[in-house]
């Protein structure tokens, strides 16, 4: 069997013992990149994975890049790793869906293939680089922003990105970090899983336990819109005011706009510095262990200058 049939086989989801093929690329002298997405069911993941075949279209000449959707499931991502390095893919690209247990699979992928672990950490140092922005000092930015904006005092709902996964366990250490010696109360915390529904389900509850919530601060911008959603609907949007992570253009800056979010901070995919690395590696040029990114606070004041860095 070819290494273009082995790709198609891939790209088709299917599943099987495939021979493990005799060259390095595909018939026409492509490298082939493998992405392990953890899920799409996330506007930001559909970016990260847009982000990564726009800066592939730029090489195309060069690498193919061949996609699974591990559905929010960690045993089907460590299935689809497996079937990616029988396939004969020349690197790996993942984020990981949870860090225990995607570790032993991208150690053993490291191994055979170069990998690049991207947003989500494993545990570890098995891999070939890291690239992600980092979450604790965001999540701190976001609770020294939120106290001082509050003036010190109020009471805060936390909503809290799947905490077995690393960015949601630093996102709240950050926070709990950056409001540290505040008059600030976390009267209510609970994990959402980064979903929008079930955030909206959760802050339904706080608004029917506490009477007065001054600021709901989310790991993500589809819970803070989540939580305003809610909100309207019990008619308190009005009362408090929503702050999340990502900054989509299309999301969480376009929420700062209509003033649904009061601040959005920048979470970058990193998808365009993937592919940059990947060829880099692949090249056989020597590349940093960790790159980390940039960020960026978008608020009413500064939305439209593209926001400040942090």
């Amino acid at each position: 069997m070819s290494k273009y049939l082995l790709i198609a086989c891939v790209v088709a989801g299917l599943t099987g013992a495939l021979a493990k093929p005799a060259s390095a690329k595909d018939k026409e002298g492509r490298y082939v990149i493998a992405m392990s997405q953890c899920n799409l069911n996330e506007p930001w993941r559909i970016q990260m994975n847009a982000d990564i075949k726009r800066a592939a279209e730029k090489y195309k000449d060069k690498l193919v890049v061949v996609y699974k959707d591990a559905q929010a499931d960690s045993l089907r991502q460590r299935a689809q790793v497996e079937e990616f390095l029988i396939a004969g893919v020349d690197l790996l690209i993942i984020s990981p869906f949870e860090a225990v247990p995607l570790t032993e699979p991208v150690a053993k992928a490291f191994k055979k293939v170069p990998v690049i672990v991207l947003d989500r950490r494993v545990m570890g140092d098995q891999y070939t680089q890291f690239i992600g922005a980092d979450n604790k000092k965001i999540g701190k930015f976001a609770g020294q922003w939120i106290a001082q904006t509050l003036g010190g005092k109020g009471k805060v709902v936390e909503l809290k990105g799947m905490m077995t996964s690393v960015p949601a366990q630093d996102r709240n250490s950050g926070f709990r970090e950056g409001i540290k010696g505040s008059g600030l109360e976390v009267l209510f915390d609970v994990d959402y899983s980064w979903m929008e529904e079930n955030a909206r389900k959760e802050m339904e509850s706080a608004l029917s336990r506490f009477p007065k919530i001054d600021l709901v601060y989310a790991h993500n911008d589809p819970g803070a819109h989540g939580a305003y959603l809610a909100a309207k609907a019990a008619g308190r949007e009005k009362q408090m005011l929503f702050v999340g992570i990502d900054a989509l253009p299309q999301e969480g800056v376009a929420y700062v706009k209509q003033g649904i979010l009061a601040a959005s901070f920048q979470y970058p995919t990193g998808g365009d510095v993937a592919i940059e690395q990947a060829l880099k590696i692949l090249g056989g040029d020597k590349v940093p262990k960790e790159i980390t990114l940039g960020s960026r606070i978008f608020t009413s004041k500064n939305v439209d200058k593209g926001g400040d860095e942090l």
